[in-house]
């Protein structure tokens, strides 16, 4: 999609630092972080969100939880802790419509 910004940053039009790229995926971080660490994990396909998955999107859904796993490590964060959000619909707080997961750590995100 060629409006869509993170479509853009996939097909490299849009430059970003990439921090891990693989045939399916790729992780950037966010530009307005809401913690230390706030990375974006999203898939080289284009789907909208959450409720627009497919069943040829079940591994890839997988693979961007194991991959934020990896990152959390990476990171530093995977012994203190972490978030994973799927953010789904201008309700749920999504912004831009593409899937992706948000990882969050670096302080604490409990109450």
């Amino acid at each position: 999609m060629d409006d869509c910004v993170f479509c853009n940053i996939v097909n490299k039009t849009i430059d970003s630092e990439l921090l891990f790229e693989n045939e399916n995926l790729i992780v950037i971080r966010d530009i307005l972080p809401k913690a230390p660490v706030h990375l974006l994990i999203l898939p080289k396909r284009h789907v909208m969100s959450v409720n627009h998955i497919e069943e040829l999107d079940k591994a890839v859904i997988g693979e961007m939880v194991y991959v934020a796993k990896q990152m959390a490590e990476k990171f530093g964060v995977s012994e203190t802790g972490y978030k994973l959000i799927f953010n789904v619909g201008r309700d749920g707080g999504q912004v831009i419509p593409h899937l992706h997961l948000h990882l969050l750590g670096g302080k604490s995100l409990g109450e």
